[in-house]
């Protein structure tokens, strides 16, 4: 079994199809299902199902990409130790772009300063998605807002964040109108949330609901005089642009964790990622 075997089925698995790993990874379809026929047959046992949709993964195969992930870090690790000047130590973090509008990309750039051998790289997505993928191994860590699945993350840092609603300027506004609520189309967004529930509390009208896939489209909605939102704080505080609006603190904070896979070994980078969060 070799290594590029390894990253081959690791790539198949991740993608839940043959011929998107093949995309992925420069091969002709055909190729790639050959080497995972090849793997199959030296292992003597089906890591993978084939249907219409894709493929799935057997206990087997499970099994294998537990360990594929395990061995395929250990691997670019060892190469990073053993000549750093060819090869640099990886770290991907997740985060929602809420979240990873602000906070995330200073805590990085502190971090950098102090390990520039280290690339990091940032993983922006529904929260469902990032946690599926922090499950998979596809991402180190993430920052994520409000409930996850304790039992198989665990919280190594938190910090707390203040919320703000915003509103355009008052010139903007139409006398006794319903403002229109942006929210951001992720369900599990807890700013999203929160203007919801800010509407129930003030019987705002829901029907005038409007999402947005990106919080740049929400900020600017509310500049434009479209709507009402709530965001964090520090973007208010951050931005020149956001001067012209009206904004008002709310009395709620936001509890914000990066969690890490539970049980998982961690890399060398995620350990001084960790070390440097707990400095903080």
């Amino acid at each position: 079994m070799e290594s590029p075997d390894l990253r081959i089925f690791k790539c198949v698995a991740e993608t839940k199809s043959l011929s998107k790993a093949a995309e992925v990874l420069g091969y002709v379809q055909p190729h790639i299902s050959q080497r995972m026929k090849n793997l199959e047959e030296e292992l003597g046992t089906k890591l993978l199902t084939r249907t219409n949709r894709g493929v799935t993964l057997t206990d087997e195969g499970e099994a294998l990409f537990n360990y594929a992930q395990r061995i395929l870090r250990l691997m670019d690790e060892a190469k990073a130790e053993v000549n750093p000047n060819k090869f640099r130590k990886s770290l991907v973090i997740g985060a929602s772009q809420t979240v990873s509008a602000i906070k995330v990309p200073s805590l990085f750039s502190s971090f950098l300063k102090e390990y520039q051998n280290i690339e990091v790289k940032i993983k922006t997505d529904r929260k469902q998605v990032l946690q599926e993928m922090l499950s998979y191994g596809e991402i180190d860590g993430l920052f994520l807002s409000g409930t996850y699945n304790e039992a198989q993350f665990d919280s190594v840092y938190r910090y707390v964040e203040k919320m703000v609603l915003i509103l355009p300027p008052y010139e903007d506004r139409e006398e006794n109108a319903q403002p229109t609520l942006l929210i951001n189309s992720d369900v599990n967004c807890i700013y999203r949330n929160r203007l919801l529930a800010f509407s129930r509390e003030h019987h705002i009208n829901k029907g005038n609901i409007m999402e947005f896939d990106s919080l740049e489209a929400i900020l600017q909605g509310v500049r434009d005089g479209l709507g009402m939102s709530v965001v964090p704080a520090s973007i208010v505080n951050s931005r020149s642009d956001m001067q012209s609006i009206q904004y008002q603190e709310l009395s709620e904070d936001v509890q914000i964790d990066f969690v890490v896979k539970k049980g998982k070994q961690r890399s060398q980078s995620l350990k001084k990622f960790i070390s440097f969060l707990g400095s903080l």
